[in-house]
């Protein structure tokens, strides 16, 4: 930090923060979007609702606002990583520089002929398959974090419902007052919400 504050001062900071906002905040609208509308199809009654079905309808919006929010994480990354040595890049810029890229040439000389075949196999050159380098690898750890994460907040919800602890924790629904009851906003706040 005390390098980056003695060659961008506090300004160097926040550099790519303003991309992580453009990008935070599609990210959340999607997943919990997404995360409705996939629970709905796959609990479509309280009967069905189980937690594998909890995991995988949290597990599937998390990888449905990373697809779509992916190349947002990328133009960040490189926002973050812009050295002041280089000279101020434009967004613009930095899109277009990812966009035309070349991906690393491998040298086959030396080496068997299985990984000869394997650095044949034609890539793209450039283009938008740049912006999703790294996709699958952020995809393989999204999965897991997403679907326990909405497991957690549902699982927790239903405890803090619970008989014992609900004069507590609930309040009567003000839109619907048949309706079962909701968390108050420190209960809704501490399952996660």
């Amino acid at each position: 930090m005390r390098d980056i504050n003695r060659e961008s001062g506090v300004r160097g900071l926040f550099r790519g923060h303003s991309a992580t906002l453009l990008r935070i905040f599609p990210y959340a609208a999607i997943k919990f979007l997404a995360y409705e509308q996939i629970r709905a199809v796959l609990i479509p009654t309280k009967h069905h609702e189980t937690p594998l079905r909890r995991l995988c309808s949290g597990a599937i919006a998390g990888m449905t606002s990373v697809f779509f929010t992916y190349p947002l994480e990328v133009i960040r990354v490189r926002l973050a990583f812009e050295t002041k040595n280089e000279g101020r890049v434009s967004l613009r810029g930095i899109c277009e520089q990812i966009y035309h890229e070349q991906p690393a040439r491998i040298s086959s000389a030396g080496s068997s002929s299985a990984l000869a075949a394997a650095t044949t196999i034609p890539t793209p050159r450039s283009g938008l398959m740049n912006f999703y380098r790294g996709f699958s690898s952020t995809l393989a750890g999204m999965l897991p974090y997403a679907g326990m994460s909405f497991l957690t907040h549902d699982s927790a919800g239903d405890w803090l419902r619970l008989p014992a602890l609900a004069p507590y924790t609930t309040a009567p629904n003000p839109k619907n007052p048949s309706a079962p009851p909701i968390l108050r906003y420190w209960a809704e706040l501490l399952a996660g919400g």
